[in-house]
């Protein structure tokens, strides 16, 4: 069997801000040539240095142990490691484009309420060296976006931090496709151009920062919409908490197969993906012993 996912060594060919909450961060690099990104919501992991590092920190020529030794590394010195989407490839160029939600950079006192990815990526120029470990073959496990053929229409929803997914996932829809589209994003200027070929309605929620639930403005949107007839298939990804609520709506409130529901909790609100990391590591743990 193909290998499926390997290291890349790249850096940051130019960068592009699309809103007061995103920033486009083009990576280039030779080995980026034989990146066989899947299209769609197609994720991987990012490696970042800490301030003060020329290059992420990471033990790439231990094999299929490297994440033992990564773990063994001290904190401040081990790469910085985050889940990302692909938001385009260009192949030609050995370019992949990525998009990064940056919470808490705006914020005062922004360098501790901001985590370091978002921190990373605000500040991020020409020459910034990353390690990128993803697809080696197209056909990989990491693209969760797999539409039955006998579906008669999607729904997707998703905050800005599915956004880069959404954004994918409309370049690859072909025509004849129906599609229910909800993205919720902080800021009115943070709303994109998202073109298909699909026949995509897409309705786009600003958040009111004054006014947060963990349900947010996508659950109380898709429980107030009128949806089409006929066999569905749902991807929402966002903040956990919201995701779980709007997949109970869908398969208890609505009678979704549970099945044609893809969900994805991109990050939990008061959690670093640290906590989260190290929480699946011990439930992992306590079903092996």
């Amino acid at each position: 069997m193909a290998v499926q996912f390997r290291f890349f060594e790249a850096h940051v060919v130019r960068t592009l801000r699309l809103g007061p909450s995103m920033v486009r961060v083009t990576f280039g690099g030779e080995q980026l040539k034989d990146f066989a990104g899947g299209g769609r919501d197609q994720s991987f992991s990012l490696f970042l240095p800490h301030p003060g590092q020329s290059a992420p920190v990471l033990p790439t020529e231990a094999g299929e142990g490297w994440f033992h030794e990564w773990r063994a590394l001290p904190p401040e010195v081990r790469a910085v490691m985050r889940s990302y989407t692909v938001r385009a490839q260009d192949r030609e160029r050995a370019e992949v484009d990525v998009d990064f939600a940056l919470h808490g950079t705006q914020a005062p006192a922004a360098s501790a309420a901001a985590g370091p990815a978002a921190r990373w990526a605000a500040a991020a120029g020409p020459g910034d060296r990353v390690v990128l470990l993803g697809p080696a073959v197209e056909g990989n496990r990491s693209v969760g976006f797999r539409p039955p053929p006998d579906a008669d229409w999607l729904l997707i929803a998703g905050d800005e931090t599915a956004l880069p997914a959404i954004g994918g996932i409309m370049d690859w829809l072909p025509a004849g496709v129906r599609a229910r589209v909800w993205i919720e994003v902080p800021h009115a200027e943070d709303i994109q151009d998202l073109p298909s070929a699909a026949e995509a309605e897409i309705t786009w929620l600003v958040r009111d920062s004054a006014r947060r639930p963990v349900s947010g403005p996508l659950l109380e949107a898709v429980r107030a919409a009128e949806l089409p007839g006929g066999t569905p298939y749902a991807w929402i990804a966002g903040e956990s908490g919201a995701v779980k609520a709007l997949r109970r709506h869908l398969v208890r409130e609505r009678g979704f197969d549970r099945k044609s529901v893809e969900f994805s909790g991109y990050w939990r609100l008061g959690a670093s993906e640290e906590d989260l990391r190290a929480e699946a590591l011990s439930g992992r743990a306590s079903e092996d012993s």
